[in-house]
C-alpha cells in the first residue's frame, strides 16, 4: 500500500496534520515511537479549552480524535531513514519494513539538551522552565533565576518582567550584556550575577538555591533556562532539504520545504514561540499544502 502522506512525529503537530488529512479523506501513516519533547511537562498552557492539560492526556484526546478517521493509520516505530525516487517516499523503519508514500511532513519535533550544571535536571519541567509564555503564569510574583547564556536572553529577561519584578541574571561567567543592557536592567531593579553557577539544589522538583564557583548561594524558588535545542530526526543529507544555522528545516508559509513533496511542521521548522497553540497550528498548515499540492497532481494528470 501506497500512503498519501506520511507524518514522522505524533506531537501536536504532526497529530493536527493527520486529522486535516483524515478529514480531506488522505491516507495517512503517522510514526510516532512516543518519545514527546515535553514528557517532563507537567502541563500544557496557552491552547485555548485545553489550559493546564497534561501533556499524555492531550495525546490521548488528540489519538482518540486522529484515528476516528479510518484513513489514518498510526505506525508506532522509529523511522530512520526516508528517500525519494519517481513515484514518491520510500520510508524506513527500526522494523525493517518500508512504507511509501506520496508526500512527507517531518514533524519529528527537537529534543532539549540541558546546560551542564550540577542538578539542573531534577528541577527543569518543574520549577526550572524555558518558555515565559508557557509558564510565566506559574512562577508570578516569585523569586526568580535567569540563566542567561548567551545574548538572546536579553530580551527573554525584559518578558521575564511581565511575570515577575524579583529577577536575578546569572550570566554562569560569560560577558553577554552591553553596558545600556546593564544600565536597563539596573533601572529595574533586576540584579546581575557573573560568577559561574556550579549547581542547584532543593528538594521534590522544586528550587531553593543557585549555588555559585565562589561559594556563595543565592534563595530562589524557580527560574527559566535555555536548552539547546536540536533536530529529533536529520533527514536532510538524504533528501536535500535546505535547513537553517540552527538545524531549523526553511519551510514557505504552508511548510512547503526546498525540495517538492516535503512539508515541514512544528519544532521541526523551528516555528517560534515553542509553544502547542504554535505547532498545532503549523501542521494544520501543512496538511493543507499538502492536500493542495496533491489535487493539483491529480487535476494534472486529466
Amino acid at each position: 500500500m501506497k500512503y498519501d502522506c506520511a507524518i514522522v512525529g505524533g506531537g501536536p503537530a504532526g497529530l493536527n496534520a493527520a486529522l486535516v488529512l483524515g478529514r480531506a479523506r488522505k491516507s495517512v501513516a503517522l510514526f510516532d515511537d512516543s518519545q514527546p519533547r515535553n514528557a517532563v511537562t507537567h502541563a500544557s498552557h496557552g491552547f485555548i479549552t485545553r489550559d493546564g492539560i497534561k501533556p499524555a492526556e492531550f495525546r490521548r484526546i488528540a489519538y482518540e480524535e486522529v484515528l476516528g478517521y479510518p484513513s489514518v493509520q498510526h505506525l508506532q516505530v522509529r523511522v530512520t531513514d526516508i528517500r525519494k525516487n519517481e513515484h514518491g517516499f520510500v520510508i524506513q523503519t527500526a522494523s525493517g519494513e518500508p512504507v511509501h508514500a506520496g508526500k512527507v511532513i517531518l514533524a519529528a519535533g527537537l529534543k532539549e539538551v540541558l546546560p551542564e550544571i550540577k542538578g539542573i535536571s531534577q528541577f527543569y519541567g518543574k520549577s526550572l522552565f524555558n518558555c515565559p509564555f508557557c509558564d510565566g503564569w506559574e512562577l508570578r510574583d516569585q523569586s526568580l533565576v535567569v540563566l542567561a547564556e548567551t545574548p538572546e536572553a536579553f530580551h527573554k529577561v525584559k518578558l521575564l518582567h511581565n511575570w515577575s519584578a524579583d529577577l536575578v541574571v546569572c550570566t554562569n561567567g560569560n560577558d553577554i550584556l552591553t553596558e545600556e543592557q546593564r544600565l536597563q536592567f539596573a533601572s529595574k531593579g533586576i540584579v546581575i550575577m557573573e560568577t559561574p553557577i556550579t549547581g542547584f539544589s532543593g528538594q521534590n522538583g522544586l528550587l531553593e538555591r543557585v549555588h555559585f564557583s565562589d561559594g556563595s548561594q543565592l534563595e530562589r524558588s524557580g527560574g527559566f533556562i535555555a536548552p539547546t535545542l536540536v533536530p529529533n530526526a536529520k533527514f536532510h543529507e538524504a533528501l536535500g532539504y535546505q535547513t537553517e544555522q540552527e538545524g531549523g528545516i526553511v519551510t514557505d508559509a504552508m511548510g512547503r520545504t526546498t525540495v517538492a513533496g516535503v512539508y515541514a511542521a512544528g519544532d521541526s521548522a523551528y516555528v517560534m514561540p515553542s509553544q502547542l497553540i504554535y505547532a498545532a497550528a503549523s501542521g494544520s498548515k501543512a496538511a493543507v499544502a499538502v492536500v493542495a499540492d496533491l489535487t493539483e497532481e491529480e487535476w494534472q494528470l486529466i
